[in-house]
């Protein structure tokens, strides 16, 4: 997707403006400014100058959550922190300002409270030294990103707010298809005798009631017929005319429209299948599913594998499933109503996190998640993002590839 200029510019780590009076830069002269335009301090911090005073602003994070580390110089020569009067105020995204005290320490001054991720705000400095003031005001961006609404349609982005969600702990199945034993039927002769007539081929559709066979007796010499008990196809023929029918069945009919789907639960998880359990069958890789539950196991475990086999109705009134096929299960195994989650396919990886994309307005910014239970359609939240905050539910990855593509960084 091509974003405009200004679109990309609004990704950069934009430079400070060091003046005495606090004007900040204006937006196009921060836009044209590249990451590393400002100046540098020994500790590899952002330097803020005014006349011969200068201040280091650092975000140390070594170790410890990051906190404002800032170093205070006159003629570029170090001076004694505690000359120095400091407040840092960040303007977040959304609205949202934190304000830092900060107190002498070693040879720094030290922030009074973690600095919270994203590091990405608009910053304001106030310095006070004796009876001289200093003030700076830049733009520090990370993971963010302006695009038009327009092509956020046609990018096929989608927006939902973090709220609450049944979140479903599954188990991924993959089985076969069976026809349903109650669904079967073996048919064969009243009496022994000579076949003298037989109807229905293999494949071919029969109702309840309808002729299969005429079997002359061998002890009356009467011919009687014999009839379907089920509507169903004929699965088997086991006659032809001039044979002996005796007791053994000559055709077996099954109804097509009663299937069911066989799924082996190894050990690992049989304490957490349980008949009655819901599971959505489906086609490996394809898009039917139906909705369905576990009926019943398998009385005896599979000597090798140790796995028992669960039953579950694979409804089949358009003939699509034939015994035999291959069929996956998502097997819901526990319920719970969470107060925060996301779609789970919202979540990108970002620098050491996962994130979701936070909308403002036309502006998509980084969100660091700390994540509890997840499935496929839904993940907890446990922190880093507000309730009821608009984020990037589908199409996240566009904006994650507008941010490589920008070069946008973790930069302080």
């Amino acid at each position: 997707m091509k974003l405009s200029h200004a679109a990309f510019a609004a990704l950069f780590v934009l430079p400070l403006a060091a003046c005495g009076s606090g004007t900040p830069e204006t937006a196009e002269e921060a836009a044209e400014a590249a990451p590393a335009d400002y100046e540098r301090g020994p500790h590899n911090g952002r330097m803020l100058r005014d006349g011969t005073f200068a201040i280091e602003v650092t975000i140390f994070e070594d170790r410890v959550p990051p906190e404002y580390r800032v170093y205070a110089y006159r003629d570029d020569k170090p001076i004694d922190p505690a000359t120095v009067n400091l407040t840092i105020q960040l303007k977040r995204l959304d609205g949202e300002v934190n304000t830092f005290q900060f107190r002498p320490e070693q040879d720094y001054l030290r922030g009074n409270a973690t600095v919270i991720e994203p590091h990405s705000f608009d910053v304001s400095v106030a310095a006070r030294e004796g009876d001289r003031r200093h003030t700076w005001q830049f733009a520090s961006y990370e993971g963010r990103v302006t695009i038009p609404a327009e092509a956020a349609r046609a990018a096929g982005m989608q927006i939902e707010n973090v709220g609450p969600a049944n979140l479903a702990e599954t188990i991924e199945l993959v089985g076969r298809v069976e026809l349903d034993p109650s669904a079967t039927a073996q048919v064969g002769a009243k009496f022994p005798g000579r076949v003298v007539s037989a109807g229905p081929n293999v494949g071919q559709h029969v109702r309840a009631g309808q002729e299969l066979a005429r079997v002359e007796s061998s002890e009356s010499m009467q011919v009687y017929a014999i009839t379907s008990p089920i509507s169903g196809v004929v699965l088997e023929r086991r006659t032809n005319v001039g044979d002996v029918a005796g007791s053994g069945p000559i055709y077996v009919i099954a109804d097509p429209a009663r299937t069911m789907a066989v799924f082996p639960i190894f050990p690992r998880d049989m304490e957490k299948v349980r008949s009655g359990q819901p599971v959505q069958l489906g086609v490996i890789d394809g898009e039917r599913t139906i909705a369905s539950r576990i009926v019943n196991f398998q009385s005896a475990a599979d000597p090798v594998t140790g796995a028992l086999q669960a039953r579950a109705p694979l409804p089949n009134r358009d003939g699509f499933w034939r015994a035999g096929m291959a069929v996956q299960g998502v097997v819901t195994v526990e319920s719970r109503r969470v107060p925060l989650a996301v779609r789970t396919e919202a979540l990108q990886p970002f620098r050491d996190f996962t994130v979701v994309f936070a909308q403002v307005g036309n502006t998509y910014e980084v969100r660091m998640l700390e994540l509890g239970t997840r499935n496929p359609e839904w993940t907890e939240v446990l922190g880093g993002i507000k309730p009821g905050q608009a984020y990037v539910a589908k199409g996240s990855y566009v904006i994650k590839a507008d941010i490589e593509k920008s070069g946008a960084s973790h930069d302080h």
